[in-house]
């Protein structure tokens, strides 16, 4: 018999005990995680996410580095017929301008994310996952670099935002990293999907039930 691994579909023979009434010695197939099958783990992504939030990083500080010493002070530049602007502001709330008044607590908040998804990356295993928070923790650090070093003081540092489209707020890369690690987040969450890489699929007392019935109709 082949070893177990995770995310493998192996068949189980059921008993009595454990499923009363529910068709007792009838095989169903069950997907083991990782914990069912240990040694068959995923390797690890912590490269992944250092290198997705590097280049993350690196792309928004240097466009922010170039933007204010070529645009700052001078005329906005539309582009695409005005479907996008290049104008320098600076920004002293959150994304796209949001909560101006708590610098100092969102630089907190920001250093606190960062810290989390570090600590996080002992475990993470899954691909989607190593992405999505290399893309927030690279936006995390472009802002935060800001709140720390520029005017007018650390932590209350004024985020340079330059990037402007019709009908929503002025923001950056890093802006655009943490709102698309988000989003991927949201997606491989909702697809039921651990930082493991794996996803774990049960079957219901109901659907024991039903494939019980239809056996005995066979």
């Amino acid at each position: 018999m082949e070893p177990a691994t995770a995310g493998r579909s192996v068949e189980v023979e059921l008993t009595a005990e454990e499923t009363p009434g529910r068709g007792a010695g009838r095989s169903v197939e069950v997907e083991l995680t990782a914990e069912e099958a240990p040694g068959a783990q995923r390797p690890r992504r912590t490269a992944v996410l250092a290198i997705v939030a590097v280049v993350a990083y690196g792309i928004d500080l240097l466009t922010k580095v170039i933007v204010v010493a070529e645009l700052e002070g001078a005329p906005s530049i539309e582009l695409l017929g005005g479907l996008l602007t290049l104008r320098v502001i600076r920004n002293p709330g959150a994304a796209f301008g949001i909560a101006g008044g708590f610098t100092i607590v969102l630089s907190l908040i920001m250093a606190a994310v960062i810290v989390v998804i570090v600590r996080a990356a002992r475990r993470l295993r899954s691909l989607g996952w190593a992405v999505a928070l290399g893309l927030i923790l690279g936006g995390a650090l472009g802002n935060l670099t800001d709140r720390l070093l520029r005017a007018p003081g650390p932590l209350a540092g004024h985020v340079v935002d330059w990037i402007e489209v019709p009908y929503w707020p002025v923001f950056n890369l890093a802006d655009s990293a943490i709102v698309c690690g988000g989003l991927l987040a949201v997606v491989l969450a909702f697809r039921g999907i651990g930082l493991d890489g794996h996803r774990a699929t049960k079957r219901t007392d109901e659907q024991l039930a039903a494939d019980s019935g239809e056996g005995g109709r066979e």
